[in-house]
């Protein structure tokens, strides 16, 4: 009770921040975007899980104030870095929106205002829904799916592959990104399962002209994997973690994250030997090759 009394005042008390888990290309190594997801430094508490308070927003309808700061907060920065990067890569930013927001029928209303608000371009930024959502409240999510669209928004799936959205209605929605869940992810150099149902969601992407980013990306061998398929994008603790505006604007600046010195070349040619092993069950037609450009510092 007492933490649902703090978070009612937590935005006014500018409690409530912003961190940025940079996107990387697979093929360039290059940040081309970032994942904002919010962060609370409470005054006694210190940093408080997103895990214990997002549930409590949700259960009083605060996640509603809160994620229309969220969606604001992160427009403002899309729009400060386009004024301080107008040279450069053009990096988009991705945002959660809950099952709340989605379904509120102003929420496309409240999202063209932001953007009016704060002067960002739509194109660089991308929400993020869950297939579950999506399928649970379909009459009501997908209308104004296609109206974000329209906005020159774009949409992304998250999660892929843990929810129960029907495959015969994905080629319908109006999305441009797929998210692979981390659960398949971490483990796709250990279990095959795990290995073939993550290459399935890539090329299901694949078959339907849909960019892919897999997130929880902590390895090499999972690197290589995923750039071997073919896959686009990725995060994850191999690159950085969340980090605040500042580290996100010299991760910009850089335009790409080297891996850590201890990742050496050594550790690459072992890791290229286990990719090799672990693709040759899959199908002999799987795309693209291990890119040998790639450089690791």
């Amino acid at each position: 009770m007492q933490l649902e009394n703090d978070l009612r005042h937590a935005i006014e008390r500018q409690e409530l921040q912003l961190h940025y888990q940079p996107i990387i290309s697979l093929e360039t190594l290059e940040v081309v975007g970032c994942e904002a997801l919010i962060r609370w430094e409470h005054p006694k508490r210190g940093w408080v899980s997103p895990s214990q308070f997002i549930p409590i927003a949700e259960e009083t309808g605060l996640i509603q104030p809160i994620g229309e700061w969220v969606l604001r907060s992160a427009c403002q920065t899309l729009r400060r870095w386009q004024l301080m990067f107008p040279d450069g890569q053009p990096a988009f930013m991705s945002v959660n929106l809950s099952t709340y927001q989605l379904t509120n029928p102003q929420l496309v209303n409240k999202v063209q205002s932001i953007l009016e608000e704060t002067g960002c371009d739509p194109y660089r930024l991308k929400l993020e829904l869950t297939e579950s959502t999506i399928a649970e409240y379909a009459e009501i999510v997908v209308p104004q799916m296609r109206e974000l669209s329209q906005l020159g928004i774009k949409l992304c799936i998250d999660d892929f592959g843990t929810g129960y959205s029907s495959l015969s209605r994905l080629y319908h929605f109006p999305i441009h990104t797929l998210k692979i869940d981390r659960s398949f992810i971490e483990g796709i150099d250990e279990s095959h399962d795990k290995l073939k149902i993550a290459y399935a969601i890539v090329n299901l992407a694949h078959t339907l002209g849909l960019e892919v980013i897999a997130e929880g990306v902590e390895t090499p061998e999972q690197m290589a994997v995923l750039q071997a398929w073919g896959c686009q994008l990725c995060q994850g603790y191999l690159f950085s973690k969340a980090v605040d505006s500042q580290k996100m604007e010299k991760f910009l600046s850089q335009g790409r994250i080297m891996l850590s010195a201890t990742e050496t070349l050594r550790e690459w040619q072992r890791f290229a030997q286990e990719i090799e092993r672990l693709i040759k069950p899959l199908e002999k037609g799987c795309p693209g090759k291990v890119n040998p450009n790639i450089h690791i510092a």
